[in-house]
């Protein structure tokens, strides 16, 4: 068994939500509406990773508020078992433009907050923005 750590970003702008469309398609074949993440650097922290893969994939400019959680599970690549740890983090949006994403990016865009917990390819994300939700309602 292997696994693997990515950290991501749930930048959020009023009740909205930077969302992506990476070009690499779903096991199933399927585009995947998800959120900004990826693969630390050597050296560098998950948090300082969640800012970057921000940064790159929606070319946004984002402050980092708080951990959300952690999302875990299992995939098969080429025969092996790899148990996949994704550190979340919940960012404020500062600036920047959604044409800046780098090429990994189909497309960067907002989309409302309910929408995205509904709509987001994967569960364990759709759970994040829902954290992101709630965590938002209270402070309001």
């Amino acid at each position: 068994m292997e696994r693997e750590f990515s950290a991501g970003g749930v930048v959020v702008k009023g009740d909205e939500v930077a969302v992506v469309v990476p070009y690499r398609l779903a096991p199933d074949g399927r585009k995947v509406l998800a959120l900004p993440k990826g693969h630390p650097d050597p050296g560098e922290s998950m948090k300082q990773a969640a800012a970057r893969e921000v940064r790159e994939e929606t070319g946004l400019q984002a402050e980092l508020v708080d951990k959300l959680g952690d999302v875990t599970y299992w995939y098969q690549r080429s025969g092996t078992r790899v148990l996949k740890k994704v550190a979340f983090y919940l960012f404020e949006h500062r600036g920047g433009s959604l044409e800046d994403h780098d090429q990994e990016i189909e497309e960067a865009r907002w989309m409302r907050l309910e929408d995205a917990a509904r709509k987001l390819s994967f569960k364990g994300e759709r759970e994040m923005v829902a954290r992101a939700l709630s965590r938002l309602g209270a402070d309001r």
